[in-house]
């Protein structure tokens, strides 16, 4: 056989032999002294040679103070201790930056411990050229404030001293001043446009930002304490809840009308706690104003009475309000026990008062001022009305003190009085003084109607109150009724006592000892 065949032949089973994977691998064993074994830089090579193997990816060290090796001293216990402080100041501001991420989270608004980080300048991340002002704590767009005047009142020396009087520092002072106003003042940046405001401008600019932020809180007490025009307060809205929910109300559909003093809504009865009291199918609702506005020329129909005057002067303006619905509530159930055409009191919370609505299907009944009636029921009216207005003073103990055809409603064929907050009793200081003035009214209004029955303001006076008073003129009139009132007031302060009646005799009035 061809030898060189032979061993071509045997090639690749040599070489499969050699390649055998269920061969015994060929070691090289090192031999290595014991000392080699115990040396600590040894163990340290092979360690590193480990870790390098398992992670071949380094991560490349930060440029900076900390470089180990050869090239840092550790033998300055100066720079050791530096060395330590700088790894904690990064270890703390890294974890206020933490915190913040964890306070701020999505938030818009974020806030920032800048302030409190100890960033050395080889630290930062920003070139020199590039700076954040925000997280500076000096703005370059933003004007400096101007320099505080020393103690001694001047600075500077010789020609070019400037005391604290200087116009241009008193200006500069003044235009930082204004940031001191209320935040709704406008003020502008005066700082930035340097400007320089006199004293005199300032002073002006000062009252004004003081009125206007007094006025502000005199609207917002107005608007929060009372009861705007066919509106109400929070208060009145709570209390008129409490009615619906109680049951007393079933719904209250709207405002009516609206007065000086109150405002009237419309709604639907419901069904009372009391057994034996009815409420009717459809109610009026008169809230009295809580503005103090409408009652400062009205008190004298209250102080004066000598019903309330004990509880007047101890009470605030606002509760008075809620006595001058509790006298109209008393006054109407005067009138009802009479027999006199009026509202009925279904109930009073405070200065909300619940009455039957005179009228249908929510329309009020009109005034007698806006309806059309044919001579026969203007003539009808007329005597209804002087009939009521001697029950009102005979019976009910009673002047009106606004009688009009404002305040007398024609409904059914019948006459109907409203409004009798401000009525008082004949004994009260004024009171035959706005009797005079309700026949005046009165007299008028018929007499322009056609009423050629209607007498005048002093022969129905006269008519109303059973007394003979005896004038050629209506200025000599009225002098008799203050005679008469002051006669009244000097009696009851030296007695204590008020006569409960007028005499009808025509004599003067006989006092009850």
């Amino acid at each position: 056989m061809d030898p060189v065949g032979i061993a071509a032949g045997a090639g690749p089973g040599a070489a499969w032999q050699g390649k055998c994977p269920w061969g015994a691998p060929n070691t090289t064993s090192m031999s290595c002294s014991l000392a080699d074994v115990m040396s600590e830089q040894l163990a340290k090579e092979l360690q590193l040679e480990e870790e390098n193997a398992a992670f071949p990816e380094v991560v490349a060290v930060a440029e900076g103070p900390f470089i180990t090796g050869e090239n840092s001293d550790t033998s300055s216990d100066l720079m050791l201790a530096q060395m330590l402080q700088m790894e904690f100041d990064r270890e703390y501001d890294a974890q206020l930056r933490r915190e913040e991420k964890k306070i701020n989270g999505d938030s818009k608004v974020s806030i920032s411990f800048e302030n409190y980080r100890k960033v050395h300048p080889y630290d930062s991340d920003s070139s020199e050229d590039e700076v954040d002002w925000q997280d500076t704590r000096h703005d370059p767009y933003r004007a400096d404030k101007p320099t505080t005047t020393p103690r001694r009142g001047f600075i500077g020396k010789g020609k070019d001293i400037t005391t604290k009087h200087d116009e241009v520092v008193c200006g500069r002072k003044n235009t930082a001043r204004m940031e001191n106003f209320a935040p709704e003042f406008q003020v502008g940046d005066g700082i930035g446009m340097d400007l320089k405001l006199s004293n005199q401008v300032f002073n002006a600019l000062k009252q004004h930002a003081y009125s206007e932020e007094r006025r502000s809180a005199r609207l917002h007490e107005k608007k929060e304490h009372s009861t705007a025009e066919k509106a109400v307060d929070p208060k009145t809205r709570l209390l008129l809840y409490k009615m619906v929910n109680a049951g007393t109300l079933e719904t209250i559909t709207g405002c009516i009308s609206t007065g000086k003093e109150s405002v009237v809504f419309h709604a639907y009865g419901g069904t009372s706690a009391i057994e034996d009291k009815v409420i009717p199918a459809e109610c009026a609702i008169k809230v009295f104003k809580t503005t103090l506005n409408e009652f400062k020329n009205r008190d004298k129909y209250i102080k004066d009475d000598y019903r309330f005057k004990d509880r007047f002067s101890k009470l605030n303006p606002r509760k008075i309000i809620r006595m001058w619905a509790e006298k109209e509530m008393h006054n109407l159930t005067r009138m009802q026990h009479a027999g006199i055409p009026c509202p009925e009191v279904v109930i009073l919370k405070k200065h909300v008062l619940v009455m039957s609505f005179i009228g249908q299907d929510q329309v009020p009944a009109p005034k007698l001022k806006d309806v059309t009636l044919s001579s026969e029921d203007m003539k009808n009216a007329y005597y209804q009305v002087l009939n009521m207005m001697q029950q009102l003073y005979k019976e009910c103990n009673l002047v009106h003190a606004d009688l009009s055809e404002y305040n007398m409603l024609w409904h059914d064929g019948k006459v109907w009085l409203i409004d009798v907050s401000q009525s008082v009793e004949p004994t009260h200081p004024h009171g035959l003084e706005f009797l005079f003035r309700d026949c005046k009214n009165v007299s008028q209004f018929f007499q322009k109607g056609g009423v050629a029955e209607a007498l005048n303001e002093r022969e129905l006076f006269n008519a109303v109150s059973g007394l003979n008073i005896t004038a050629d003129n209506e200025v000599d009139f009225q002098e008799e009724i203050e005679a008469l009132e002051k006669r009244n007031e000097d009696h009851v302060q030296n007695h204590g006592k008020k006569q409960s009646m007028f005499s009808s005799n025509g004599d003067p009035p006989i006092y009850d000892e």
